[in-house]
């Protein structure tokens, strides 16, 4: 079996919770390796849906392993929460997941940074507020981290807190007077207590990925949001915190990149966006336009805030730059049925910025933000198209767009969605 990874192209929120579940069961394991809980997946199937924010969406299959990977930072009580509700839908979790003992560990404090971060008098970013970004900026610091395997040696664990949330509730305080303050032996009672429960699901996961892809047996890599988040290649200071493209699988994982044989990468056959940033198609034509219609249609809600997703045309010179950056084989064209009944359809083909046309994606989000997209425009199709199951059942208009989709971004289409259940998928190959 191949190792896949599956990869967002835009700004995340593309439905690779769906490819991932599809392709799950022909590998052995499932490994998500960058992000934390701000990363939603939501599965259908049948008339169950599943809501994930933390754990891979391959624990949907008992008989798949899912690992978090030592990339992925973790709120142990949001961990144990979403295991408690699978279990309560009758899905079976136990030794199919695995988490790292070498991930980071999110605390209360992280998340009272963060809010007063983004209630600052500085440009807000729009995170999500569970305390992603500044438990990433403790691991880079490396003096105030502390990983998952430290929780498993209590008295370790004690002596290292109690200096670190003295040092914290010195920041709060500076950030702000009013700041919320925390008792350190508190947390580490709180903690103690849920790695109790965490501690039969924790292991060297680097190790276990590494020995399984020598004896041949599949992994497939999960990516949280999208490329065009990615912290290093995505539209900076607008960006998540950590590597959402693939230059995060051998980082996250300890698994080598060159281990990948398959690459897919998502992409919405719209765009959306949540918080703030660039999005040079954004459609702000108000609450009975088209920009809403495909908000309503699509549910572009997020999985973890239930903020409304900023939705626009499908930008090409966005997803041509993260497939390159991804150096992807194919595509995944998702949601396709959410742009059945518009009269007209339009793809940003290059971008005008000064008066001169240009097709490369910028470095820098300042530059985007004066972007202006030249568009494409292809005829809309009239009809419900959530029970085609080949090429064959799509009406030619919405077969003509998902090949200008492939064209654009130079890769073929290999899947394509038309409603969120697992059957309601095409296989092109």
């Amino acid at each position: 079996m191949a190792c896949t990874c599956v990869v967002g192209l835009q700004w995340g929120d593309e439905a690779k919770g769906k490819i991932v579940d599809l392709l799950t069961e022909s590998h052995a394991f499932v490994v998500r390796y960058n992000g934390g809980a701000n990363a939603g997946h939501t599965v259908v199937s049948g008339s169950q849906t599943f809501k994930l924010s933390l754990l891979p969406t391959g624990v949907l299959r008992p008989n798949v392993r899912s690992v978090i990977g030592n990339g992925v930072v973790v709120y142990p009580p949001r961990f144990l929460e979403e295991v408690s509700n699978l279990r309560q839908a009758g899905v079976s979790v136990g030794d199919n997941l695995l988490v790292s003992d070498r991930a980071h560990v999110i605390f209360p404090y992280h998340m009272e940074e963060e809010r007063l971060n983004e209630g600052g008098e500085g440009k807000t970013i729009g995170t999500t507020g569970r305390g992603i970004g500044p438990c990433y900026q403790d691991k880079a610091g490396r003096h105030f981290a502390v990983r998952l395997g430290e929780m498993l040696h209590p008295q370790h664990f004690r002596e290292r807190l109690g200096p670190i949330v003295e040092r914290k509730n010195r920041l709060l305080r500076a950030l702000s007077p009013e700041a919320r303050v925390f008792d350190a032996d508190t947390i580490c009672a709180d903690y103690l207590a849920c790695m109790e429960q965490i501690r039969p699901h924790v292991a060297d996961t680097s190790r276990l990925l590494r020995e399984a892809s020598d004896e041949g047996q599949g992994i497939l890599f999960e990516a949280a949001q999208g490329s065009l988040l990615d912290v290093d290649h995505g539209t900076y200071p607008y960006v998540t915190s950590s590597n959402s493209s693939t230059a995060g699988v051998w980082s996250g994982t300890g698994v080598p990149a060159r281990k990948i044989e398959r690459i897919i990468g998502v992409i919405k056959a719209y765009s959306t966006r949540v918080g703030r940033g660039p999005f040079p198609t954004e459609l702000n034509d108000g609450p009975e336009g088209i920009g809403e219609r495909i908000r309503r249609t699509g549910r572009e809600y997020g999985t973890v805030t239930g903020r409304p997703r900023r939705c626009g045309w499908f930008d090409a010179v966005a997803a041509r730059y993260s497939a390159a950056l991804n150096d992807a084989d194919e595509l995944s064209v998702m949601l396709l049925d959410v742009l059945s009944d518009l009269p007209e359809l339009r793809i940003a083909v290059a971008y005008e910025r000064d008066g001169q046309r240009f097709e490369h994606f910028p470095t820098d989000a300042s530059a985007l933000e004066q972007c202006h997209p030249i568009y494409e425009t292809l005829p809309g199709w009239k009809g419900d198209i959530s029970t085609a199951r080949r090429l064959a059942d799509l009406p030619a208009a919405a077969r003509r767009y998902v090949d200008r989709l492939g064209e654009l971004l130079g890769l073929p289409v290999t899947i394509i969605s038309v409603g969120p259940d697992r059957a309601q998928t095409i296989f092109a190959k």
